[in-house]
């Protein structure tokens, strides 16, 4: 197993007091389960990276030696920048590459980048991060990309230290996704890519998504039938927090077992303890794995249930044993009964008594009327200390565990940057510094659904607002949140639907809201557009096998 360069103990230390830097760790286990460290894959950084900028996310590929020779490592590598002409950084991002006979080396760096350094689609230096490479019918790709630029693919020349320029193709729009992972199956080519931060502390979403392509050079498209080339990104939720103590479960890798069972390899972080001890704000990672089931043609990870915290069966990690994992269908939550009291189809011309405003806007700036609710977005956003606050639409929430929902349009058009943060949808809140709100958001050029999270009372330093996504937007979106009590906590689990019946299940926030937290909309980010709201449905919860 190969890692980022990172820290590996929260004792070792430089003599500043920062912690020790691992370049490429590297680790070895017979089961899977159990990793041995063997050592840094780089003892120093090559001459054209520069100490420092940092090496991170590599991938490893072998291939075998013709006509009797011994077979060559590669480890690809992603160069965070490289030295500019006056100074050690500011070059722009790169991929190396280096070569051994030996899966745990000694590695002797190229010399110099397999993708060199390269401008954005709007100017600066694209994200030229985590590298990805297959073979296909002869020809071996190279992947690699992040938010800025998107992800891409290049052929990579016969001795793969070099790729082609002018083979580029772009697999996935920017301001999406990054940790770009290609396997097949069945058919089909399935890329995996990672979606918002994946260093925010217990507030991390980090999560991965998938799509498919007969090529692997796509078009990808998920299980709505939407590309993630498109500016209404698609991808389908596959592996995403679910409540216990990981969060940020993302950037994987997948190994299959003597058995045939495939395993999804990723990093997350426990939200009770996500910090370096004496690093206030140094984010840990820890290895997990899971069982990656296939349903339909689509990949789920331990039959839909998500990330384990507990003692799983794990793989056949030697050939003769006998696997003990069974998959199982996980449940899902759907709407029960419609509390009718606390829902509203917006009949009439007047908002219902019950839904009271805090910071009540000016009246010109929203209307109900033929079934629906319309609110101008607020050039206002809910992230104290910052100002002005915007306004929330709510009234109390049921007792118990319940289903909350709205369907929205959300007038940004369907492209284009300069509308960043506009947004319309779903919040449960406890206060101004405390809620979880669900929305279809403009993200640069990009429109997303997006499930956040406001918190109050994290360290000096630390984030107070963590972000991830669902499934896509469409010209008018449902956005579903689940909240069910477990174990005397809250915990709220998103739900997006294109199509009002289909719904895309994402992850879950943990909140403590306080004891009587309220429910409604919001419509903020930026003036100038209308979010219409068709309903607000407030349900009981049951669960469902479907």
């Amino acid at each position: 197993m190969y890692c980022t360069t990172d820290a590996l103990s929260a004792t070792e230390t430089n003599p500043d007091g920062t912690l020790v830097q691992h370049t490429v760790p590297t680790y070895r286990s017979t089961d899977l389960t159990h990793w041995t460290y063997v050592g840094d894959a780089f003892d120093a950084k090559p001459a054209w990276v520069g100490d420092a900028n940092g090496i991170w996310a590599p991938d490893v590929v072998y291939r075998a030696g013709t006509h009797g020779r011994t077979g060559t490592w590669y480890l690809y590598y992603a160069a965070s920048d490289t030295p500019s002409a006056t100074a050690p950084t500011g070059g722009g991002s790169a991929v190396g590459v280096a070569t051994s006979s030996s899966p745990t080396g000694p590695w002797t760096d190229s010399g110099g980048p397999v993708v060199a350094p390269r401008s954005g689609p709007t100017g600066g230096d694209r994200w030229e991060f985590d590298p990805e490479v297959i073979t296909d019918r002869g020809t071996t790709y190279l992947y690699f990309g992040s938010y800025f630029g998107g992800v891409v693919v290049r052929t990579l020349s016969a001795d793969g230290l070099r790729s082609d320029p002018a083979s580029e193709r772009q697999i996935a729009i920017d301001n999406r996704y990054e940790g770009a992972y290609l396997m097949r199956h069945g058919g089909w080519w399935y890329f995996m890519g990672s979606a918002t931060n994946c260093c925010a502390g217990s507030l991390t979403g980090y999560g991965v998504f998938v799509a498919r392509s007969r090529s692997p050079l796509g078009p990808f498209v998920d299980r709505d039938g939407v590309a993630i080339t498109s500016t209404r990104v698609g991808g389908s939720p596959l592996l995403a927090q679910n409540g216990n103590r990981w969060v940020g479960t993302g950037h994987n890798t997948v190994v299959t077992d003597y058995a045939g069972q495939d395993w999804i390899i990723y990093h997350a972080v426990d939200r009770n303890d996500p910090y370096y001890a004496g690093q206030a704000t140094y984010t840990k990672r820890p290895v997990l794995i899971d069982p990656l089931d296939w349903r339909g043609g689509w990949p789920v990870v331990r039959g839909g249930a998500g990330p384990s915290d507990t003692k799983q069966a794990g793989p056949v990690a030697q050939p003769g044993q006998r696997p003990s994992y069974r998959p199982a269908r996980a449940p899902v939550d759907v709407p029960g009964r419609l509390i009718r009291s606390a829902s509203t189809g917006f009949d009439g011309s007047a908002l219902p008594a019950r839904l009271t405003w805090t910071r009540e806007p000016d009246a010109s700036t929203y209307s109900v009327g033929d079934g629906a609710f319309r609110w101008q977005t607020q050039d206002a956003d809910l992230h104290p200390p910052q100002t002005p606050l915007a306004s929330v639409l709510t009234e109390p929430a049921p007792r118990g565990d319940w289903v909350l929902q709205t369907t929205v349009a959300v007038d940004t058009p369907a492209n284009g940057d300069g509308v960043n943060y506009v947004q319309g949808g779903l919040i449960v809140y406890g206060d101004d510094g405390n809620y979880v709100r669900l929305v279809s958001n403009s993200i640069f050029n990009t429109r997303q659904t997006e499930f956040g999270k406001q918190v109050s009372g994290q360290p000096a330093g630390a984030p107070t607002y963590g972000n991830m996504v669902v499934g896509p937007v469409g010209d008018t979106t449902t956005l579903r949140i689940v909240h069910r009590t477990v174990r005397g906590e809250g915990h709220y689990t998103a739900y997006t639907s294109v199509d009002g019946r289909h719904f895309v299940r994402g992850g879950t926030w943990t909140a403590d809201l306080g004891a009587s937290p309220r429910v409604g909309l919001i419509s903020l980010g930026g003036s100038g557009f209308t979010s219409t709201f068709e309903d607000l449905r407030v349900s009981t919860v049951r669960s469902s096998h479907r």
